[in-house]
């Protein structure tokens, strides 16, 4: 039988994934600069600091900064010296991120890029290769995200998606958005891609994972 819910997910957070002053702040301070509330969860942000540091980053995108939260947990599981590109096509959603950062003592281990994130990495991509990347931003850019993800993460790094459950919609727990069938077609194909070993970590919304082999 499986189990997974609020008191399975406090549990883990209790032991792994308790959250220091800077990520309080992160995660309960960007509302009130009118930025939505849909951060990761805290186990799902140790889980991301877990792949970081388990790959071996030192070099990591990740697409869609928000308010700075998921930022913390990835920068924390950074090799020493390794360095977090984040990007955001909102200049606030960068600016309360920036303060964030400062606040945990990342100001120089993560850089905040502004603008479209197609063109962004595409500037990134003579940086790399790069060993860790994760993607948090609008779902209709995934299936592009992730292909660049995969033509410029090393062999042996990790590409990470959020929101792999989009609300249980791809599995019929609740009704389709406008999102949910793209959300089922670009699960499925990561599942299918033989340059990939993948699965879906199920904390939160679910977290499509990727190694790359090839």
């Amino acid at each position: 039988m499986t189990t997974y819910n609020d008191q399975i997910s406090n549990y883990i957070s209790s032991l792994f994934a308790s959250e220091d002053s800077s990520l309080l702040n992160a995660r309960e301070d960007s509302p009130s600069y009118g930025l939505p509330t849909i951060n990761i969860k805290p186990e799902e942000g140790r889980f991301l600091q877990f792949l970081t540091r388990s790959c071996g980053a030192r070099k990591a995108v990740e697409i869609g900064t928000l308010g700075g939260y998921s930022g913390i947990w990835i920068a924390r599981g950074l090799l020493p010296g390794g360095r977090l590109i984040s990007i955001d096509k909102e200049t606030k959603h960068a600016e309360v991120a920036q303060e964030h950062f400062a606040a945990a003592g990342l100001s120089e281990v993560i850089q905040v890029r502004v603008g479209d994130a197609h063109r962004i990495l595409t500037e990134l991509s003579d940086q790399g290769p790069f060993d860790f990347a994760f993607v948090d931003a609008e779902k209709t850019g995934y299936p592009a995200y992730y292909d660049w993800a995969l033509e410029n993460v090393r062999i042996g790094g990790i590409i990470a998606a959020h929101n792999a459950f989009r609300g249980g919609s791809v599995v019929g727990l609740h009704k389709d958005d406008a999102h949910s069938e793209l959300m089922r077609q670009f699960n499925q194909q990561v599942a299918g891609n033989e340059r990939l070993i993948s699965t879906i970590y199920p904390a939160g919304d679910g977290t499509l994972i990727s190694v790359k082999i090839a």
